[in-house]
């Protein structure tokens, strides 16, 4: 019998994907509050982001927040604003 040798190399390290945070809410009803619904979207998403990091998933900080903007078109400030080359973008894509 002859025994194997286990390796001692470390596993690759996944590709680095850029993951920017976009909020919107369509009314402005609330916004002023000091923890609105902009807020708890953004924890929710920085919290899974931060789950997948051993996937390479790297928050990008900046803030990309739509309140009171319709989602029935792309005419929005921060949407239009949104960081270059981030996951986000790439990942909302349909692949059908």
């Amino acid at each position: 019998m002859t025994k194997r040798r286990q390796s001692t190399a470390a596993p690759p390290r996944p590709e680095a994907k850029r993951c920017a945070v976009y909020t919107r809410k369509s009314t402005t009803a609330g916004l002023d509050q000091d923890f609105n619904s902009l807020d708890a979207q953004r924890e929710a998403c920085e919290q899974y982001i931060r789950c997948q990091a051993g996937l390479g998933w790297q928050l990008i900080p900046e803030e990309c927040s739509d309140g009171g903007f319709t989602g029935a078109n792309l005419e929005r400030p921060a949407f239009q604003r949104r960081p270059a080359r981030s996951t986000w973008w790439s990942s909302t894509k349909s692949t059908a």
